[in-house]
């Protein structure tokens, strides 16, 4: 009977529809009956189907019959009451009160079943309404507004409609958005749309004054009338409002373009209006829901971003769930982390209820849905009642499986995850709580399986223990040496049966030896036995005793015994490896450091503790040169010879890298452990041949005695110490510690920091000695000179700090401030003297140096050719292209390049053939010596000679004596700086000697 409501009703609404055109003088009674049979059909759909909740039905009910009531009245006034087409009437009343009655009924559907969506579906359907609203002002509100054969009342009833219509689409967007599509959805849908074009093509209608009663535009109305009933009389309508897990829809491609062409159409209308250039008496409307629109799309903005502001407030609580659950143990503590979930998941202040039920049994129709289900709403009623009873008085409960869907055995559901609380809240935090439900049937996954194997290991704990095990247990008779009972894998470790034989002929000991043996093992501490084999191999095992004779059910000594051989072989393999170099098998620093301090602390007088630290003086070279396989196969050799050389009762030792130490102890005085190091310099200095290639083992050495007193002495420290005094020595040199290294290494670094702060401070100062030519006297340019004056030692020359700076990388900051510096008071000088600054290696090769010399140049507005920068041989006999490159790139761009101190380096009479040059500077060394010494005056006639075939000019430094300028000027060449011309000048007095003043009053000024 049930099955047959719905088909009779769509047949009795289908002959209707027929009747209504086929008899129009019973226009009245059939379209009553069409009316409030829709009616009816709601009513009854209502009583049979039950729905949660009835109201908005009732509603919708309401909205059918007023507006056949409507129809029914317009009827009676045009049949019966001699008016044509009555405007305003009664029925006009009647249709307004339908749509809103109908706006309440949709909206209580949505809100039924929506499980708290967020408002973006209500914006998108506003965004939606309020454009096509427009286009019904334009085409129908306006024109009847501006109507001037109706009355004010007639004017507001005839947008009543349109308005109507409008809100008859919001509701309808916001139901196809907010409730999944059933068949009773799609019937509500195509009764509205029905509805809609019906009201669209009446008021058009009404506008031309075509309208006529039984025409095609009824259509519309019947499909809304029998749409509508049918909708009701359909079991799916109790769907709609029944408490379910929406799903959050993703807002697609095609959903978006929609949306902004609605947002766009006031402004596409406003648009073809202006290009047009027409000017419409909407301009104004047009504007106005333009500004709607904009506000709407902030709105809906302002919520995708609260959206994500929740979502991850929400994922916070996700993580610290997941943290709990990562450490619980036990279901309670599991249980625990959930509740603590969903507190953090739902707004602050929700009452809510949480209950786990694991699914044993106990509550079957929880788990009667597969895991992929996932979230579900149900009536906390139709839960079992001691669940219920669990979750408070909730109406609604959300279902979360705790499931695993790829289990290797047993259910996939472990449990399920129960949330009572209100159905809005419910169904904002359905997806997160998935999520933790997923991350809690993990959690109870683990702490299951760990259970299980405890039982199952405390029940064949003995089986185990005794049967399987590689462990051996022996039970010896009361007297502790004959075997009464031993598990089947004492034949594999004593390497014969032992039940009744004597435990003292396998351990090769007397009966009283074997007492003491049991004596030592008796308790928790396990002892160390050695079990001797028929065949004659030895095991190693691990014993502990318990003495149970007084124990009724054992009555002797229990034995536990584990072979132990491979274990204690690895344990010494890997005690091996930490205290020794696995390449060099040598002791490593750890080791030595011990036998160090043993040594120390065992010194007897009259003797003494030596240590020597070597560092391999070309181990780069070979490594770079040949590979890293030559560099091991060089350690190797070098660690045999140092071997060699020592004692048995001495240490050798790898450090690291390719450095070697080596422990001297008892030696009668310190001049046998400096002959030690000789001795080693001498062995290491023999060349060493790996394959067909001879590569130099030499090293340097630095050497530390326990002279004084010993215990406060640090050797390996100090013969580092004297490690770095021998290298810079030279290469294949030894050096004794002694104590002043220690304070000149003190005041090293106090020097550096003090440098360090120097720097930053600007504490540092120019002067600048003047360059002049040898014959005329003229001044050429000046060399910057950098001064330090210490708070404590005064004023410091560039040979007290530059190789510190140089060490800890000051020198560059240092270098671009004497650049600077120096150019901003070359820029002062009258006429064109030139600038010349030292450049480190290490600041020649700093990064972007050339864009360095580049700005320095154009902030201080001098030209390139007034600024030469003096380098060392040593910079330029590196194979490195980049240098080479800076060089020609800065000589392109006009700075001109010398070489300083020539002569005193790794002089290279090609590299003045190929690098891009201007002058070289003969250091003073050969120009102090020259009136004194022909040889050097000749040398330095060479060099001269030389650097003008070269084409470069010649700057002679150190010129004191008249008799050395004239000398050097007779040779060729023509600038020379020196005290007989003038001391370094602070930059006042360098800016004063530029002075047009003859030379005789300069060096009256500045005497050398």
């Amino acid at each position: 009977m049930r099955d047959r409501v719905l088909p009779a009703y769509a047949v009795g609404m289908f002959v209707l529809g027929g009747a209504f055109y086929a008899l129009p003088s019973a226009h009245v009674v059939i379209w009553s009956l069409i009316g409030y049979g829709s009616a009816a059909a709601i009513g009854y759909g209502v009583w049979r189907n039950r729905p949660r909740r009835r109201a908005p039905w009732i509603w919708l009910a309401l909205a059918v019959t007023t507006f056949c009531s409507g129809d029914i009245a317009y009827e009676l006034l045009v049949r019966y009451g001699g008016q044509e087409n009555p405007f305003p009437s009664i029925s006009d009343f009647f249709y307004l009160i339908t749509f809103v009655f109908l706006a309440i009924g949709v909206l209580g559907l949505t809100r039924s079943g929506s499980g708290g969506q967020n408002r973006s579906t209500a914006l998108d359907a506003l965004i939606v309404t309020v454009a096509l609203g427009l286009l019904a002002w334009l085409y129908l509100i306006g024109p009847r507004l501006t109507d001037p054969d109706l009355t004010t009342l007639q004017r507001f009833i005839s947008i009543g409609y349109p308005l109507g219509d409008l809100v008859l689409l919001l509701v309808g967007v916001r139901l196809l958005t907010t409730i999944r599509p059933n068949p009773s959805v799609l019937l509500l849908l195509i009764g509205m749309g029905g509805t809609l074009v019906a009201d669209v093509l009446y008021g058009l209608a009404q506008i031309r004054g075509e309208w006529s009663t039984g025409g095609p535009t009824d259509v519309g109305w019947i499909v809304f009338y029998g749409c509508w009933g049918a909708a009701a009389l359909h079991p799916s309508m109790a769907e709609l409002t029944e408490p379910r897990a929406v799903r959050p829809r993703q807002l697609g491609v095609r959903h978006q373009i929609w949306l902004s062409v609605m947002v766009l159409i006031p402004l596409l209308l406003l648009l073809a209006e202006t290009l047009g250039g027409q000017s419409s008496e909407y301009d104004v409307v047009i504007v106005v829901f333009l500004g709607a629109t904009f506000v709407l799309a902030l709105v809906r903005l302002f919520g995708v971003i609260n959206t994500y502001r929740r979502n991850t407030e929400r994922g916070r609580g996700i993580r610290e769930a997941n943290g709990a659950l990562l450490t619980a143990t036990s279901t309670a503590e599991v249980e625990s982390a959930l509740r603590l979930a969903a507190e953090q998941l739902l707004a602050k202040g929700t009452p809510h209820r949480v209950h786990v039920v694991m699914n044993d049994g106990r509550a079957p129709d929880l788990f009667a849905r597969q895991p992929t289900d996932g979230a579900r709403l149900a009536y906390t009623r139709t839960l079992p009642p001691e669940v219920a009873g669990r979750l408070g008085g909730f109406e609604i409960t959300l279902i979360c499986p705790m499931a695993l869907p790829e289990r290797f055995s047993g259910d996939p559901t472990i449990g399920v995850l129960l949330v009572a609380a209100d159905e809005t809240a419910l169904g904002q935090i359905q997806i997160p709580l998935e999520l933790v439900a997923a991350q809690a049937a993990l959690a109870m996954e683990r702490i299951m399986l760990g259970a299980e194997v405890a039982r199952r290991a405390s029940e064949e704990y003995f089986r185990t223990l005794v049967q399987n095990t590689t462990d051996v247990i022996l039970i010896l008779e009361p007297d502790g040496d004959r075997v009464r009972y031993a598990s089947p894998s004492a034949q594999s470790t004593f390497g014969t049966e032992m039940t009744g034989v004597s435990l003292s002929e396998r351990l090769a000991a007397s009966p009283a030896e074997l007492t003491a043996k049991l004596a030592e093992c008796d308790g928790d501490v396990p002892a160390d036995w050695t079990v001797r084999r028929p065949d004659g191999s030895a095991v190693q095992v691990e014993v502990a005793c318990r003495d149970l004779r007084a124990d009724p059910t054992v009555g002797g000594l229990v034995l536990t015994m584990r072979d132990v051989t491979d274990q204690r072989r690895l344990q010494a393999e890997l005690t091996f490896l930490a205290f020794h170099d696995p390449l060099t098998g040598l002791a490593n620093r750890v080791l030595l450091n011990d036998r160090i301090r043993a040594a120390v602390d065992a010194v007897r007088e009259g003797e003494t503790v030596g240590v020597l630290f070597l560092d391999l003086d070309d181990f780069k070279v070979v490594n770079d040169t040949f590979g890293h396989e030559y560099g091991d196969r060089l350690l190797l050799e070098v660690s045999r010879r140092l071997t060699a050389v020592l004692r048995p009762q001495d240490t050798a030792a790898r450090i690291g890298g390719d450095e070697f130490a080596a422990l001297i102890g008892d030696a009668p005085n310190a001049e046998t452990i400096d002959r030690v190091a000789q001795r080693l310099i001498d062995v290491l200095a023999e060349p060493i041949t790996i394959g067909e290639r001879v590569v130099s083992g030499r090293a340097s050495i630095g050497v530390a005695t326990s002279t004084g007193d010993p215990a406060e002495q640090d050797l390996l420290r100090q013969a580092d110490l004297a490690l770095y005094v021998a290298k810079n020595a030279g290469k294949g040199q030894w050096r004794r510690y002694d104590p002043s290294l220690h304070t000149a290494m003190v005041r090293r670094l106090e020097l550096r920091a003090a440098l360090d702060e120097a720097v930053a401070a600007g504490a540092l100062t120019l002067e600048f000695q003047p360059i002049v030519g040898l014959r005329t006297g003229q001044t050429a340019g000046f060399e910057a000179l950098v001064r330090w004056e210490h708070p404590e030692r005064g004023r410091l020359l560039p040979d007290h700090f530059i190789d510190v700076a140089e060490e800890s990388g000051l020198i560059v900051p240092m270098g671009t401030w004497v650049l600077r510096q120096a150019l901003a008071a070359a820029a002062n000088w009258p006429g064109t003297p030139y600038v010349s600054i030292n450049v480190s290696a290490h600041q020649f090769r700093a990064p972007a140096f050339v864009d360095g010399v580049r700005r320095a140049l154009a902030d201080a507005g001098v030209p390139a050719d007034r600024l030469m920068l003096e380098i060392t041989e040593s910079l330029l006999l590196r194979d490195d292209d980049q240098i080479w490159d800076d060089l020609v790139e800065l000589r392109r761009a006009g700075v001109r390049v010398a070489i300083d101190d020539f002569g005193t380096g790794y002089s290279s009479l090609s590299y003045l053939r190929h690098v891009p040059l201007d002058a070289l500077k003969i250091d003073r060394l050969f120009t102090s010596t020259i009136a004194s010494s022909g040889q050097q005056a000749s040398l330095v006639d060479g060099i001269v000679r030389l650097a003008q075939t070269l084409g470069l000019e010649v700057i002679a430094e150190g010129i004191e004596k008249p008799a050395e300028r004239d000398l050097l000027a007779r040779f060729g060449c023509r600038y020379g700086q020196g005290y007989l011309f003038a001391p370094p000048l602070s930059a006042d007095a360098a800016l004063e000697w530029l002075t047009p003043v003859s030379p005789v009053d300069s060096l009256a000024r500045y005497p050398g």
